[in-house]
């Protein structure tokens, strides 16, 4: 099914790994655009290194022969704490796109979230699998856009809707400027050869299924018909008079469990709180949008500290490794997200690689429990960490 992928994707034990991989096959272009972040990338890198500033303190003899990592995030229970955080444009990644990446959250039983800029429709994913999904609506100034998308959601049984708040203008990619990314890719001077030495990659974007954002078809052409860069898109097409009053509609609008991503502050996390959010995904965009911002896990503690028991609360952003998790959840998050963690394996080998990736994060999960002597995730607490 993935033939000349399996002994590669077979070797990679972390997202590192995969990373390689995917600089191989994608390229250049598309490569930077999943790797790239905002101006100097100082809150990407940070968003990892983090979790660096504290340590773990274990426990010993404490009997760990079973150990339970399943949590419950928007009424939905999870085999692991980790899901697929909502990212866009997958089949320029790998030709399967969010149909790999579903099939293999719900091969995990975990949470797969897909994007208002998806490639594969609502529709389809609500039927292909019965695992929880969640839906990334941005708020656009074509508000019949945004609110068909609700609509949408809603009949396909989607279980939850998160809104994403920190995006009502494009950040500074540079390195998407520098190699001339857009959606739909389009040839260059510059990156014409990138596209000639990928021959793999090409001949599948021009003979597979043709390249598509289904969620906007019928309202805009910007990203499917016309190229645009996503920093322009989000600049042109979102709303930037977006407020409180405007999430709290969508949530009256959607009716279920719904989710604020991109919630950095206490003040926030309070007004989550107060407009009825049940979830709040605490994500700087993976540092793609304000460059200099605090890392996810840095705020943790704090709004565990205002908002914790009233709010679930999801660390999004920076996690590579199981230590990561559970020094999360140790500062108070519920459950944790990631873009980066499944994008490289994606696009180093589709579901197969996806799937190598979650197994990798889960058995080190189930390793990092039993090495810290806890049997279930909410035996963590602060007394866990000591920062540096």
């Amino acid at each position: 099914m993935y033939p000349g992928l399996f002994d590669g994707i077979d070797r990679c034990r972390n997202v590192g790994d995969f990373r390689v991989l995917a600089k191989r096959r994608l390229p250049s272009p598309i490569f930077h655009y999943i790797d790239g972040a905002a101006e100097d990338e100082t809150s990407y890198r940070r968003n990892t290194e983090a979790f660096s500033t504290c340590d773990l303190v274990p426990s010993v003899l404490t009997g760990v022969e079973k150990v339970d990592m399943s949590v419950s995030v928007m009424g939905c229970k999870l085999a692991m704490p980790v899901f697929c955080s909502p990212t866009a444009l997958q089949r320029l990644f790998h030709y399967d796109g969010e149909r790999a990446v579903a099939r293999a959250a719900e091969k995990f039983g975990t949470l797969f979230a897909v994007s208002s800029l998806g490639t594969v429709s609502i529709e389809e994913i609500g039927h292909a699998i019965s695992s929880p999904k969640m839906f990334q609506l941005y708020f656009h100034k074509d508000r019949g856009l945004t609110w068909s998308m609700v609509e949408r959601c809603k009949a396909a049984k989607f279980d939850s809707i998160t809104l994403t708040v920190d995006s009502i203008t494009g950040g500074n990619r540079e390195r998407d400027l520098m190699t001339g990314f857009t959606s739909p890719p389009k040839l260059t001077l510059r990156s014409l050869m990138s596209f000639a030495m990928r021959p793999s990659w090409t001949f599948n974007y021009l003979f597979r299924e043709k390249f598509s954002l289904p969620q906007l078809e019928g309202h805009v052409s910007e990203g499917t018909n016309m190229a645009i860069s996503i920093g322009e898109y989000f600049t042109k097409m979102l709303d930037p008079s977006m407020n409180w009053s405007d999430a709290e509609e969508v949530r009256k609008r959607w009716g279920g469990h719904f989710c604020l991503k991109g919630i950095m502050s206490v003040a926030d996390a309070k007004r989550a709180v107060d407009i009825g959010a049940n979830a709040i995904m605490i994500s700087n965009h993976a540092g793609r949008q304000l460059d200099g911002s605090r890392a996810p896990f840095d705020q943790i503690a704090e709004i565990a500290d205002a908002v914790g028991g009233q709010i679930e609360i999801i660390c999004d952003g920076g996690i590579r490794r199981g230590t990561h998790v559970l020094k999360a959840m140790s500062a108070g998050a519920t459950a944790c997200s990631g873009g980066h963690l499944y994008l490289y394996a994606l696009a180093a080998g589709g579901q197969a690689g996806v799937e190598k990736a979650l197994g990798n994060l889960r058995t080190e999960i189930e390793r990092d429990m039993r090495l810290m002597g806890i049997t279930r995730l909410d035996q963590l607490s602060r007394e866990n960490l000591r920062y540096r």
